[in-house]
């Protein structure tokens, strides 16, 4: 499993719980279970590859942060969203922007330019260009105003 798909994941974690409102922790434990992950496999290639230990713990750590800081980056994403309201933005679109951001702003092992470009690839494969080009433009803002290496 590449550090991309676990990043897919991790953002598909961050939808479902938005979605579903359940507790992060609760959700990563159930998911995670082996035959739970494998009745995935059909529905997306992303859960072609159970992870190991290191790709495990990166979304664990990942998702689990983006839950517990979700209010802050909802903020952040509200912030740079020039002249758009926070609801009018896509929950796919919303996770995508939580995500990246919260790689930027806690995940130093994480290039700020390969976590930006990593969600504006998710964009495109979930929302499409027009959507991408509103990722990058939030995140270009983001990084330009609030990362400090």
């Amino acid at each position: 499993m590449t550090r991309r798909t676990a990043r897919e994941i991790a953002m598909h974690l961050s939808f479902a719980t938005v979605m579903n409102r359940m507790d992060m922790g609760e959700m990563l434990d159930a998911f995670f279970e082996p035959e739970y992950f494998a009745t995935l496999q059909p529905e997306d290639e992303a859960y072609a590859e159970y992870p190991d230990d290191k790709q495990l713990d990166y979304i664990r750590r990942l998702a689990g942060g983006v839950s517990a800081h979700a209010a802050e980056l909802d903020g952040y994403i509200a912030k740079y969203a020039k002249n758009w309201e926070f609801s009018r933005i896509s929950r796919v679109a919303s996770a995508i922007l939580r995500t990246a951001m919260y790689e930027i702003l806690y995940l130093p092992e994480v290039p700020y330019k390969a976590a930006a470009n990593e969600a504006v690839e998710l964009a495109k494969t979930y929302e499409g260009r027009d959507i991408a080009g509103f990722v990058n433009g939030i995140l270009s803002a983001f990084i330009e105003n609030e990362y400090h290496e």
